[in-house]
């Protein structure tokens, strides 16, 4: 499969359906189908409100069907600074194996360089043997020593905030004196 007959390039608002396919048929093959909570309508405020939090890169086939995706955001290391995070890098079942998924990668790894990132992270399962193999051909480093922790939507509204750290959190309004 020739990379030529794709195309590259940032995604826009206009890809979110399809992007929001990948996203499902990356969570089948993940084993969690279920999992997938997020919607149409959230893509689109934090990938394009007023405050974006997320960017995207999608591969076209000749068609114009989205076959590949990689989302990633900014993140921040207290070690060593700006870093770019990838959340997902997915090329459809029928399309891997093509050298697309390092395409997408390539363009992950200018985006982190264009904005001056000192790091790139992701996750891989570790039962996902050709995404560990991928990764590492690419030179990568997989870690072995750090474990992942989370609070999901119901442990977050359950969690006893104190009262100091929830007025801290409260935004402030800016007043015109």
């Amino acid at each position: 499969m020739a990379t030529e007959n794709y195309k590259l390039r940032r995604g826009v608002e206009a890809d979110l359906p399809q992007v929001l396919g990948l996203i499902h048929e990356l969570a089948l093959y993940e084993r969690a189908p279920e999992a997938v909570t997020n919607t149409l309508m959230a893509m689109q405020r934090d990938g394009f409100g007023p405050t974006p939090i997320f960017g995207f890169f999608v591969l076209e086939n000749e068609a114009a069907d989205i076959i590949g995706l990689a989302l990633f955001y900014t993140a921040y290391s207290t070690w060593k600074g700006r870093m770019l995070y990838l959340e997902d890098l997915v090329v459809t079942e029928t399309a891997r194996r093509g050298g697309l998924g390092r395409l997408l990668f390539d363009a992950v790894v200018a985006e982190a360089r264009t904005t001056g990132a000192v790091r790139l992270k992701w996750q891989v399962l570790n039962w996902n043997e050709p995404a560990i193999g991928f990764y590492q051909k690419l030179g990568a480093t997989i870690e072995q020593d750090w474990f992942n922790g989370n609070l999901d939507e119901a442990q977050l509204a359950s969690y006893a905030v104190a009262p100091a750290a929830a007025v801290a959190a409260t935004p402030r309004v800016e007043r015109n004196l």
